[in-house]
């Protein structure tokens, strides 16, 4: 093809901006060494990313899954969901102590209402900046 033109290329991709996407990125490619499909013919990178696409040389769809992916900041990265585990009826599974046993409840200090008020006296206002008892 001696000469590329838009209406070459329109048949292949139908929307004119999607076809400068496309064309500017394979050019992009071109430049960083990706292998031509066509006779370069002395032509510049995107002159030869046209003639590919019009050529249908190169798949429009790879060229755009690659444009997308190459855009994409943040690849998600499809994983396994978590299995919840099944609850065990109550008395089945529960620890005890070596001697057989039910475990213990943990003890619990006795406070004051003053020792409340004491240890509440320390904390910084709930409005001051950088404060974690913002309520937000």
């Amino acid at each position: 093809m001696a000469r590329v033109t838009v209406e070459d290329c329109i048949e292949k991709v139908p929307n004119r901006f999607e076809l400068v996407l496309l064309s500017g990125h394979r050019a992009r490619m071109v430049s960083q060494g990706a292998p031509v499909t066509v006779e370069r013919d002395n032509d510049k990178n995107p002159v030869v990313a046209l003639r590919e696409i019009a050529d249908a040389t190169i798949d429009a769809e790879d060229l755009k899954e690659d444009l997308i992916h190459s855009l994409q900041s943040h690849v998600e990265v499809d994983e396994p969901e978590e299995t919840e585990m099944p609850l065990l009826p109550a008395g089945e599974g529960q620890i005890s102590a070596p001697d057989g046993t039910a475990p213990a409840q943990p003890e619990m200090e006795p406070m004051s209402e003053a020792d409340l008020l004491r240890g509440l006296e320390g904390l910084p206002p709930a409005e001051s900046p950088g404060s974690q008892r913002s309520g937000f």
